[in-house]
């Protein structure tokens, strides 16, 4: 199956253990195809050179593609037809942030299930998005 993964996700798999029994299954098993959408790279870059994010795995900003590769991680490039239904979402009330918008219409676009730890995402089910929650 295939799936896309949230900034937050991506992160919680290369740093930490802070995935749920059922995403972890989800994320080790090789039969599924692992997206991230390049906004969330672009975000990843951004929280790096900004000294949000401090690891020694990374020294400088291009390896973070090395983990995406070692993770098996495709990256899905945003397209027209993404921002197409970026531009038709509904607001969701408290809920601004354009990059997790524009993840959530790649995800509804391409019919993939999202996983993310941002609970504000289950208010898009109702516009088709297939979202699948990490509790952590």
């Amino acid at each position: 199956m295939r799936y896309l993964i949230d900034t937050n996700v991506f992160l919680f798999y290369v740093f930490s253990n802070k995935l749920d029994d059922s995403v972890r299954q989800i994320l080790e098993n090789y039969e599924n195809s692992i997206y991230l959408s390049s906004e969330s790279v672009k975000e990843v870059i951004h929280l790096f050179q900004r000294e949000k994010i401090k690891t020694k795995r990374w020294k400088r900003s291009a390896d973070i593609f090395t983990s995406i590769d070692e993770w098996n991680i495709t990256i899905k490039y945003v397209s027209k037809e993404h921002l197409q239904t970026f531009a038709s979402l509904d607001s969701v009330e408290n809920h601004n942030d354009p990059s997790d918008r524009l993840i959530i219409a790649q995800a509804i676009t391409e019919k993939l299930p999202l996983i993310s730890s941002d609970r504000k995402f289950e208010h898009y089910r109702r516009q088709k998005l297939n979202f699948i929650y990490n509790k952590i």
